[in-house]
């Protein structure tokens, strides 16, 4: 294949998984509404679609530059106000399949936080990440620079923890810093459920995420434009969905025999936990061994969401269990089962990314608490936040006249 052909197959390839990666955008949003009550609707919608935005202009002006600039990354910050060069067309599609992952980090914390934190605090909180935490902990990894040499060896393919747990992370440093919406953590010690308002708009966001998936995960091949390419794809396409299925069904399993009965809540983040699992290493392992990889993903949510429950951390949607949580397993998994990659390189990778992530945006959340506030008040709370921030309703209709 000639050298031009080759680059419009590896262009086309990337912008169709960034499109791919972009239509995530509405799966979160519908997971995350569907999981929610029906009175905070609008502001999760709203939330959802800003973020986007945001993240696309913040990385454009600063992140993209930070991430991919030369020298370190705080060196790139200095150079990062005017954003790439317009005239630099071979980067385009490069810069869009990049954003889109920003996005989906940015995402992963309005889960956690939903339904008690002030939509601008949040919002100020997306800008920060966007364009300095993300790019410079982006910078040590797929950046090129290593951190100096620190973190030789280590290996995400597409962003369990590049993405997944530094969402995570962000998103546990948010929860500690906002506390658990009102009535979840009874007095008594028990735990209240606060049941999602919309289990099938859950449901078709799973199934957004699933397909989205295969452009997050396929598109990290960043090449189609020979047949090594176009195999290397197909297996990494079919590794993703078969650690996606693992998961869903051990989530199913261990539902019916822990509660007697199966949960579909735990379902669905069983199917993402696999996907989350097998992000880090998709390229490598035979399907058995990502079959393998998604059912420890989706046994792990299973425990891990009422593990954050036992400790009063707050979790609507159970994006720690799912992105945070599986995020690690998935990581540690290349270092286990690719002979490749050393496991110690993995670990350091976890430890250090994951570190930087949650002292900065605990800093972040920290200094917008004590500015603008974090929180809702209680009346705000109780009688939904679409009403006081957003003066309207999603379902307006069905409200007593």
């Amino acid at each position: 294949m000639d050298t031009q052909t080759k680059f419009v197959f590896d262009t086309l390839w990337l912008l169709l998984s960034g499109i791919l990666v972009m239509w995530m955008a509405a799966g979160f949003a519908m997971l995350e509404a569907g999981l929610t009550q029906a009175k905070n609707t609008v502001t999760i919608l709203c939330k959802n679609i800003s973020l986007y935005a945001v993240a696309c202009l913040m990385y454009w002006l600063i992140g993209y530059n930070i991430m991919y600039g030369e020298g370190g990354a705080f060196m790139a910050f200095g150079l990062a106000l005017s954003g790439f060069e317009d005239g630099d067309h071979s980067m385009m599609s490069d810069f869009f399949f990049q954003v889109v992952f920003v996005a989906t980090a940015a995402s992963i914390v309005s889960g956690a936080v939903a339904e008690r934190m002030r939509f601008w605090a949040f919002m100020l909180f997306t800008v920060i990440l966007t364009a300095v935490v993300y790019p410079i902990q982006g910078h040590w990894s797929w950046g090129g620079s290593a951190l100096g040499g620190v973190l030789d060896g280590f290996t995400d393919f597409a962003g369990s923890t590049i993405v997944h747990s530094v969402g995570g992370w962000a998103a546990l440093a948010g929860v500690l810093m906002v506390g658990p919406r009102l009535g979840k953590y009874l007095e008594s010690g028990g735990i209240r459920p606060i049941p999602g308002a919309n289990l099938p708009m859950a449901t078709l966001g799973t199934f957004i995420l699933w397909v989205g998936w295969f452009g997050f995960n396929g598109g990290s091949q960043l090449a189609l434009g020979s047949m090594d390419d176009a195999i290397a794809v197909g297996k990494v396409i079919v590794n993703t969905n078969m650690a996606a299925c693992a998961g869903a069904v051990v989530a199913l399993m261990l539902t019916q025999v822990i509660y007697k009965k199966v949960d579909l809540s735990m379902v669905l983040n069983g199917a993402l936990s696999g996907l989350v699992g097998i992000t880090a290493g998709p390229d490598y392992p035979s399907v058995g061994i990502a079959i393998f990889i998604g059912a420890i993903a989706g046994g792990l949510v299973v425990f891990a969401v009422p593990l954050f429950d036992r400790l009063k951390l707050d979790d609507p949607v159970g994006a720690l269990s799912v992105h945070l949580v599986n995020g690690i397993w998935g990581t540690l998994a290349v270092g286990i089962f690719n002979p490749e990659v050393s496991l110690w390189a993995q670990v350091k990778g976890i430890v250090i990314i994951g570190a930087f992530t949650f002292a900065v945006s605990l800093a972040v959340w920290a200094a917008i608490r004590y500015t603008i506030g974090l929180r809702v008040t209680e009346q705000e709370e109780r009688e939904g936040i679409d009403l006081h921030e957003f003066g309207m309703e999603a379902y307006p209709a069905f409200q007593p006249q």
